[in-house]
């Protein structure tokens, strides 16, 4: 059976051609002014959920490259403090060694307590140091001061605290960054407590007793090794945290890659299926002109 086309049939077929390539043509130039293949869920729904999946992933990475960026610079301050600290250990044990030889006299040994009271206040500064306005020496405790700068303080028998201050710094990973004031400078019960091992030895030079003074070169080689261990230990989290980062940033150029595949647009093949696009609509135009241009006049003939 032949179906009979008429005007009105044809009008719409043509006009809801032209309105699919006019919407086809204004979607292109609205991807190349964006400059993305996505403006609108309808663009591509599945693409659509890739990416809100991968920005949620560079969200996430973001914040835990800011965590392992805070702890790296927690760990270098340790670092350094721990440093400042071995060198002062370093020149107690050289006044030591000098007054063990017997060959300093009475005021010789007492520049040498003075000295060593010195210090003591700087290691105390030390115990004291902060980082971002935190202690860092003082676990969880860290907006209190472990060591007390009041007059009269006995150092030797301060606790700090011992609980370890984590970082998040990747999906089910916490990392501890603190070093306890008790586990680097000494906790009280140490027989080789660096404040302890000072007081005792200021005591002995004051004295001039040169047997009490080498009775305390093992306390302080005892002490150093563990500070040295302790500052080992800064360096191997220190190189962790390090290869957590570098790991994070090679997650975030993957996922931005992917991310980039997902919705940015491949600029020279919209530009030439735009100039495509607006061909056919053009030629769409001039053939609907043609055919839809018949009059009343051409029915009556």
């Amino acid at each position: 059976m032949t179906i009979r086309m008429t005007s009105n049939m044809m009008s719409s077929t043509l006009l809801g051609s032209l309105n699919k390539n006019l919407y086809n043509m204004d979607k292109l130039e609205g991807q190349i002014s964006s400059g993305r293949k996505i403006n609108k869920p309808s663009d591509d729904p599945v693409g659509v959920t890739y990416a809100l999946r991968y920005r949620s992933q560079l969200a996430g990475n973001e914040q835990f490259q800011r965590a392992t960026d805070s702890a790296q610079s927690w760990l270098d301050e340790t670092d350094s403090q721990m440093g400042s600290a071995g060198n002062v250990m370093t020149r107690l044990k050289e006044l030591m060694v000098q007054a063990s030889t017997g060959t300093y006299s009475g005021s010789d040994m007492q520049a040498a307590a003075l000295e060593v009271e010195q210090l003591k206040k700087q290691l105390v500064d030390i115990g004291n140091s902060k980082f971002g306005g935190k202690f860092i020496f003082n676990g969880q405790s860290y907006e209190s001061i472990p060591y007390p700068v009041e007059a009269g303080t006995d150092y030797s028998k301060v606790e700090t605290d011992n609980t370890a201050v984590k970082y998040v710094i990747g999906e089910n990973i916490q990392f501890q960054i603190n070093t306890s004031g008790n586990e680097f400078f000494g906790a009280a019960t140490d027989n080789d407590n660096a404040f302890a091992l000072m007081d005792r030895l200021v005591t002995a030079l004051g004295s001039g007793k040169q047997d009490d003074i080498t009775a305390e070169m093992g306390n302080i080689e005892s002490r150093t090794s563990k500070m040295l261990a302790a500052r080992s230990e800064v360096g191997a989290r220190t190189n962790r945290v390090e290869l957590v980062n570098s790991r994070l940033q090679d997650q975030e150029m993957n996922t931005t890659t992917l991310l980039s595949k997902t919705e940015d647009l491949d600029m020279a093949e919209a530009l030439i299926k735009a100039t495509s696009a607006q061909t056919v609509y053009e030629a769409a135009l001039k053939s609907s002109a043609k055919i839809m241009s018949t009059s009343l006049i051409d029915f009556m003939r």
